[in-house]
């Protein structure tokens, strides 16, 4: 078909833009897209262009293809001038329920190890008893709800002082803030981007021994010193938003002694 035929749909400049931009993160060439959303580079060229209306199920095909979280896919969609597919339900929705129940009974069952879940933000959705070993002599009002775990580990008057090798593990903690940024402009990303950012000490030449910043939390403890590797689980089959967006967070342990000292510690 002509390109100056009449019968070419035009769509959005939102949506082409956001396409375009959605793939250039992720480094991927139209080519590379087309082939995993079963299209053809042609078609690509064109809906980047605003050239071609792409039906709700190649938005869906595309974001697909592109690995986008689904709030992201709700944006496409919406950008596309179709209503979102996939709902965002409140966490106190009596619907949720099952979710939070089964998500609680997980995190019991990692006792005595430390275990959360959290939000997108770091915002606390909930913990088991092993979560108090880690919020030990933190100040009473980043303990007020919601509790921002992210913050809560690099305040002063929070973690950081009981953490041994903060500046490694602070690069830890910066990476959710980091990844948010990574998938577009996000306002309250990048405040807590900032603020995290600002606790920490000025860069240095890394020590002789710096093994990288993937390294256990080591912590000082009530219950003595610890070392604690860290899990971190995502629901990647769910369809809801708040689901989707929930990250449990497991505390296991390096070594045979911070295993000892943490079996050892009294449960409420």
């Amino acid at each position: 078909m002509p390109e100056s035929s009449a019968r070419i749909a035009q769509v959005p400049t939102s949506f082409a833009d956001a396409l375009r931009d959605a793939r250039s993160r992720r480094r991927l060439s139209q080519l590379d897209l087309a082939l995993k959303a079963g299209t053809t580079q042609r078609h690509v060229s064109f809906m980047e262009r605003g050239r071609s209306l792409p039906g709700r199920g190649m938005v869906v095909r595309v974001a697909e293809a592109l690995g986008l979280p689904l709030r992201e896919r709700n944006a496409l969609l919406l950008a596309a001038g179709y209503a979102p597919v996939y709902p965002e339900t409140r966490l106190d929705d009596p619907a949720l329920t099952p979710v939070l129940e089964s998500l609680r009974a997980l995190l019991a069952g990692h006792e005595p190890y430390p275990a959360l879940a959290v939000n997108r933000y770091g915002d606390l959705v909930a913990s088991n008893d092993g979560f108090d070993l880690l919020t030990e002599g933190v100040a009473a009002d980043l303990l007020e709800p919601p509790i921002n775990v992210l913050r809560l580990a690099l305040h002063p008057r929070g973690m950081a002082p009981r953490i041994q090798n903060f500046a490694d593990w602070a690069q830890h903690v910066l990476e959710r803030p980091r990844r948010g940024l990574a998938h577009g402009p996000d306002p309250r990303h990048q405040a807590l981007l900032d603020e995290l950012t600002g606790y920490l000490p000025s860069p240095g030449e890394p020590s002789g021994d710096h093994l990288g910043f993937a390294v256990p939390l080591q912590l000082s403890s009530s219950a003595g010193e610890l070392r604690l590797l860290t899990a971190i689980t995502q629901f990647t089959t769910a369809v809801d938003v708040t689901v989707a967006e929930l990250s449990l967070e497991t505390f296991l342990p390096a070594d045979a002694s911070t295993a000892e000292l943490l079996k050892a510690r009294p449960t409420r």
